[in-house]
C-alpha cells in the first residue's frame, strides 16, 4: 500500500504510524477503516474496513490510502470533507485528479 503524503486522519486517530504499521503487518484492528482512491479510474474513493485487508488473497499492494478513520461513519464523513475541500479549491468534483496532483507537489 502507498499512503498519501497529506493523509487525512479522523478525529481520535493519534498514533498514525502505529496504525499504518499494523495495516502493513495485517494485524487485527477491528474499527479502523481506510479511504482509498478507487481502483477503477472512473470512480473516486472507496472505503474498506481494515479486516478486509487481512485476507490472504486480497490485492492490497496497489491501494493508495488517502485517509484513515475510526469506524465507517467517520470514514463517510471524511469522504464528505474531502469532497468539500476539492470543491472549495477547484470548483469541481474530480477528487482523484486533485489528490494525485497534490501528491506530485514538492
Amino acid at each position: 500500500m502507498r499512503y498519501y503524503k497529506y493523509l487525512y486522519l479522523a478525529d481520535g486517530i493519534r498514533k498514525k504510524d502505529k496504525i499504518i504499521q499494523r495495516l502493513e503487518d495485517k494485524k487485527l484492528q477491528l474499527n479502523i477503516h481506510v479511504v482509498t482512491l478507487a481502483r477503477n479510474e472512473k470512480n473516486q474513493l472507496e472505503i474498506y474496513n481494515s479486516m478486509v485487508l487481512r485476507q490472504p488473497d486480497f490485492p492490497y499492494d496497489d491501494f493508495f490510502v488517502v485517509g484513515i478513520a475510526k469506524g465507517y461513519e467517520d470514514a463517510v464523513e471524511m469522504v464528505e470533507e474531502i469532497a468539500q475541500e476539492v470543491y472549495n479549491k477547484t470548483r469541481g468534483a474530480d477528487i482523484r485528479s486533485y489528490i494525485l496532483e497534490r501528491e506530485q507537489e514538492e
